[in-house]
């Protein structure tokens, strides 16, 4: 790890998951047989994945295009959330919306390209990241990278500091070639309606955790969080025929649009694209709306809980180390996105994808 230690790493992990609620405590052998059931029921509720989301790659916003104006470029980066899995129109993708509203704030035209992964885990950042790299021009990267990574870390009981290690790496070499990174966090898999009680509670938590700690190492290593949790969890839990798609585990292109609508404000603000509404400057903290300065493992928390929120690093001469900026942006609908010529109209069909569902959290708790 560049300039970080797996002690220094650890050691921030475990202040974030302390503050966030502990470890899951001692599970007694009929407690361990319960859940296991119970993930199996899961599993088979939830089914296999199948096909591949519809590609959405390209250039949105075209008709921004004009002298003096540069094409913004931006990847996607992550598992089955980030690719959009589940919807059958490209126009629904997280990506296209993204690249669609961005171009729509900046004034300029977008350049998507999606890498992700369904089924991905946070190993596999490193050949994504390759990829992205290796499509930039002149082999340079793009100048915005959105990460969405955790649920299948927290399915297949990937340790939290083995979990952040590889997201920390990742955003680190994005910065190190100048690329602004803002990181969806680890969604709340207790909202999984074929999940039942303890695993959902068992399932909430480790969410929660791996978010705090997703954060944390984030904005230490240069980038910034968009908190979707808790953000997602109240409102598929109220409205899941909505938010979740046909298997009940995936979001349905309503869901995948609440989540953008969270992450847009950031992402634009990343690039100096995102002016406050009320004082016309990108960076105005709001104390009124619970915008402050604290302590970046008090951030991570409180940001894990309520779903929404952006925690960001402090810049310049008064930035102090282990502090970080939370926020609460303001938010707006995004139009329907014009999807570029050659992206895929539907998905694809094909076979059984990798992506494990929540039933995969438990059946590995007894190991």
């Amino acid at each position: 790890m560049t300039g970080l230690t797996r002690l220094g790493v650890a050691k921030r992990v475990a202040a974030a998951a302390a503050l966030s609620g502990g470890g899951i405590g001692v599970l007694t052998g009929g407690a361990i047989g319960l859940i296991v059931a119970e993930a199996k029921l899961a599993r088979r509720a939830i089914g296999p994945t199948k096909g591949d989301p519809p590609r959405a790659d390209g250039v949105y916003g075209a008709w921004y295009a004009a002298p003096g104006v540069d094409v913004i470029r931006i990847a996607m980066l992550g598992d089955s959330s980030a690719a959009g899995y589940g919807v059958t129109e490209s126009a629904r993708t997280p990506g296209a919306l993204l690249a669609s509203g961005l171009a729509e704030a900046a004034g300029a035209p977008v350049r998507l390209q999606n890498v992700a992964k369904v089924g991905g885990q946070s190993s596999d950042l490193g050949w994504q990241l390759e990829r992205v790299i290796a499509a930039g021009p002149d082999g340079g990267g793009p100048h915005l990278a959105v990460i969405m990574i955790g649920a299948n870390d927290v399915t297949h009981r990937v340790k939290v500091a083995e979990s952040v290690r590889f997201l920390g790496d990742a955003v680190r070499r994005l910065r190190a070639a100048g690329t602004e990174v803002v990181v969806g966090t680890c969604p709340d898999l207790g909202s999984i309606r074929p999940v039942a009680q303890p695993l959902r509670r068992l399932a909430r938590r480790w969410s929660r955790q791996l978010a705090a700690a997703q954060t944390v190492e984030v904005v230490s290593a240069g980038g910034r969080t968009v908190s979707l949790g808790s953000l997602l969890g109240p409102e598929f839990a109220a409205r899941p025929e909505d938010m979740f798609g046909p298997d009940r585990f995936h979001p349905s292109a309503e869901g995948y649009a609440a989540a953008s609508m969270a992450l847009l404000p950031s992402i634009a603000a990343a690039l100096g694209r995102w002016p406050d509404a009320e004082t016309g400057e990108p960076d105005t903290l709001e104390p009124a709306r619970g915008e402050a300065r604290m302590p970046l493992a008090r951030a991570a928390v409180l940001a894990a809980r309520h779903g929404g929120t952006e925690v960001g690093r402090e810049v310049g001469s008064a930035a102090r180390a282990g502090w970080g900026i939370l926020r609460h942006r303001r938010r707006r609908q995004i139009a329907e996105p014009v999807v570029p010529p050659g992206a895929d109209a539907s998905a694809q069909a094909g076979g059984e994808a990798t992506d494990s569902g929540a039933g995969a959290a438990a059946e590995s708790a007894s190991a």
